[in-house]
């Protein structure tokens, strides 16, 4: 098993997560200690986008329609350009970027076989939401480690791409009642794994009782990010 989380006392950090185009306040939430160390916080994040990656490369050699490709073209150069700018983070530290990716790879690797879909659209729809939501969990993440977590904040709010992807989601769901349940089924179980992922970056060495107490407020956002991010694709949360 991974060990996500380096136990040694830590400065407090606050959590704040806004949904995007949100004009109130962030949510705010003491994880002073579930929040991991730097390095394993920018390990997990880099890891994270060379795996949306991997997984937007596959779909493109499995897909014959050129408009398709191109839609999946411009969704992993984002993610690889949010790679490299982690990775750039990581390196003006002065550490290496692969040591710090590698304890996360086996986990994480595990994690993105087990959301792939069977069909392109379920695996496009894969992206869309277990991006959508670890892109928010890690930038609210970010406010916890000053200039380092600036820097990777305004890597991970940087364009996703993922629009000419969402607009091929919305035309399969409007046009397919079948296709449009089956996805909204398949959303829901990945929100579940998605959610384990973000999980296990906040584990730590406190009663069952107390971690839940300071993670739900976080998932409860998470959540309703998601929910909103279905609604624009027109499928049921």
């Amino acid at each position: 098993m991974v060990n996500w989380f380096w136990k040694r006392r830590r400065p407090v950090r606050i959590l704040r997560l806004r949904a995007r185009g949100e004009r109130g306040d962030a949510l705010r939430v003491d994880f002073s200690e579930l929040a991991p160390d730097v390095d394993v916080f920018l390990g997990q994040a880099a890891y994270l986008q060379i795996g949306f990656f991997e997984t937007l490369t596959r779909l493109i050699r499995r897909t014959p329609d050129l408009s398709e490709k191109e839609a999946l073209s411009l969704a992993a150069g984002a993610a690889l350009r949010k790679h490299r700018g982690i990775v750039d983070i990581i390196r003006d530290r002065g550490d290496d970027p692969n040591d710090l990716m590698r304890p996360f790879q086996t986990e994480l690797d595990a994690f993105r076989r087990k959301t792939l879909g069977t069909r392109p659209r379920e695996t496009m729809l894969t992206v869309i939401i277990t991006a959508g939501i670890l892109d928010d969990f890690y930038l609210a993440l970010a406010s916890g480690y000053g200039e380092v977590g600036r820097r990777a904040a305004k890597v991970l709010s940087g364009g996703d791409d993922r629009q000419q992807i969402a607009s091929l989601i919305r035309e399969t769901a409007g046009g397919d009642e079948e296709m449009r349940g089956l996805l909204s089924m398949w959303a829901r179980r990945l929100v579940g794994d998605t959610l384990l992922v973000a999980r296990a970056a906040l584990s730590a060495t406190i009663d069952d009782r107390a971690r839940e107490e300071k993670i739900e407020p976080v998932y409860t956002a998470l959540v309703a990010s998601h929910t909103r991010r279905m609604d624009s694709l027109g499928l049921s949360a």
